[in-house]
């Protein structure tokens, strides 16, 4: 039985240790801050990022990975007839996973592709589960299927304080960006099926506040709360309180909280977090 890689793409939640450990190939995508282009965990870091997109003249503008840099990888790693399963953020929120598609299409080996209809955390507890099964010798069909079961009970849920971003990026109208920032308008979004979803509009920071004390209370009345997420742009104190709140919610849960990478960022804004969690 020939032995599968995973292969997922930066803008993944895993600490270096967990990357490492579960011997998980990440595909950096690239960001242009003002005509420079940075390669995502490689020429640029996460809160390095976040300065510079304070500073930028325009809002950073993300780019999925080439199709030849992705079959370079998929070729590299089937050369000793080893499998590879990419795992890749939401279509819905970059071409990513199509670089994956038409790479596997032209790769040399076997490879299969799995949009993973979330990002950030929520993407890592299906490459985690997959490099786990993987190591333990699981066959393709059988870690696919896990994959579905993890999604299906993943949960994102994200507060977005400054709409600025989101009207740049062209994600709201401006004429609806220049109503919220007169009504001083925040949004609580969902990932759904592969979408980002606005799921409320809300006023004020008290609001926001009780997005996140509603989010946790619905957490700690489940069950079987596996692994947690929070990740956030420039408010690590916060979120570092976000954090330990769970933890004191959800006893013995594994909490993990770090800023987001550049491609959530971007469109998030400062001030923005997210909480991810899943039920096993």
């Amino acid at each position: 039985m020939s032995k599968i890689k995973i292969v997922t793409d930066s803008s993944v939640q895993m600490t270096d240790e967990e990357i490492q450990q579960l011997g998980v190939t990440v595909i950096p995508l690239t960001v242009m801050i003002d005509n420079t282009v940075y390669i995502d965990g490689e020429t640029i870091q996460r809160e390095e990022f976040v300065t510079k997109m304070g500073q930028a003249n325009s809002l950073p503008q993300t780019s999925q990975p080439a199709v030849g840099t992705v079959l370079e990888t998929f070729n590299k790693l089937t050369a000793d007839g080893s499998q590879v399963l990419g795992i890749f953020m939401a279509e819905s929120l970059s071409g990513t996973v199509n670089s994956g598609r038409q790479a596997a299409d032209m790769a040399d080996g076997d490879v299969t592709i799995v949009d993973s209809g979330f990002t950030d955390r929520a993407m890592a507890f299906q490459v985690i589960e997959a490099a786990k099964m993987a190591a333990a010798g699981q066959e393709m069909d059988a870690i696919v299927d896990a994959l579905e079961e993890v999604r299906a009970n993943t949960i994102l849920r994200m507060a977005v304080v400054k709409l600025d971003n989101l009207v740049k990026g062209g994600r709201l109208s401006r004429a609806a960006g220049l109503i919220t920032s007169v009504l001083n308008i925040k949004l609580e979004l969902m990932m759904e099926n592969g979408q980002l979803e606005v799921a409320k509009k809300v006023r004020g920071m008290k609001a926001i506040t009780a997005f996140k004390d509603e989010v946790i209370q619905q957490m700690s009345q489940k069950p079987n709360v596996k692994s947690v997420g929070v990740s956030f742009v420039a408010i690590a104190e916060k979120a570092e309180e976000i954090g330990k709140q769970i933890r004191d919610a959800v006893p013995g849960v594994p909490v993990l909280v770090r800023p987001t990478g550049p491609i959530v960022a971007t469109h998030a804004g400062e001030g923005a977090f997210a909480i991810m969690y899943y039920e096993g």
